[in-house]
């Protein structure tokens, strides 16, 4: 019996260790992590705040942004409960901002930024509050690409506007082709390059995340800024991106059962 109990427990311990995205090694002058680009409850992702701060603690994220939908509250949740908690993540208070021409996302916020606004407006109005702006998988159903349903990429736009960086590794799954498109952009207009998760599951966290140097809230800014991020990607497990797709197709169901209850 003893023996039995064991095995299940080391069988469980190594479930969990594949489960988890791999701990990227440390680089020389302490460069440290983040995942600028997680959903919550306060939106369309599954996690509540307090899920995503321990997720990002248990996977040793140095910054986590909260980037909700068109709203900051989850961000506030989460930064509340981290400074609560006293130890890492640190919790920048964030939003992915649907203007017209596309998803923006602002770091740093104080106020919500209001959805509808243009490209241009959404990225003045980050930095009327002394925000970050950047635009997030920038060829991800653009308006070329949308026919009728959301525009969700700015598209050439990330390049042309006063962005302060590029999201060039998105770790949903599906999007290598429009990552390669931002690498490429970015490599022209010389922004800085962002890794981020755009999680909407915990197994999400971290699978694309910005390394920087140091390891603060206040040196990701500086970093940022400075132009000396670097994006990285990890590879998904099986049972993660079986996990995604159930996100997947609840969350189209959800669409569906909001559109009906509009056009009743």
């Amino acid at each position: 019996m003893k023996t039995t109990r064991a095995s299940a427990i080391r069988g469980q311990k190594q479930r969990r260790r594949l489960e988890e995205p791999a701990t990227a090694p440390k680089e020389p002058g302490r460069r440290g992590r983040a995942d600028l680009h997680i959903h919550t409850t306060f939106s369309d992702g599954w996690p509540g705040p307090v899920e995503v701060v321990r997720r990002g603690r248990r996977l040793g994220l140095d910054v986590i942004a909260v980037t909700d939908h068109d709203t900051i509250e989850g961000a506030l949740w989460a930064a509340d409960y981290a400074s609560r908690l006293g130890a890492g993540p640190q919790v920048i208070v964030g939003e992915e901002v649907s203007s017209r021409h596309g998803h923006v996302v602002g770091l740093f916020l104080e106020k919500r930024i209001r959805p509808g606004l243009s490209a241009a407006a959404t990225v003045a109005a980050i930095h009327e509050q002394g925000g970050i702006a950047f635009a997030a998988h920038p060829f991800w159903r653009t308006q070329s690409q949308a026919r009728g349903r959301g525009v969700h990429g700015v598209g050439w736009q990330a390049g042309d506007l006063d962005f302060d960086a590029i999201e060039v590794e998105n770790s949903t799954p599906g999007f290598y082709l429009f990552n390669q498109m931002a690498q490429r952009l970015n490599q022209d207009v010389g922004l800085a390059p962002l890794g981020n998760s755009d999680a909407h599951i915990l197994d999400a966290m971290g699978r694309s995340y910005t390394s920087f140097p140091g390891q603060t809230l206040a040196e990701l800014r500086l970093a940022i800024e400075g132009r000396q991020t670097r994006a990285h990607r990890l590879r998904y497990p099986a049972l993660a991106l079986m996990r995604y797709a159930a996100w997947g197709l609840e969350h189209r169901r959800q669409r569906r059962l909001a559109a009906t209850r509009r056009s009743a």
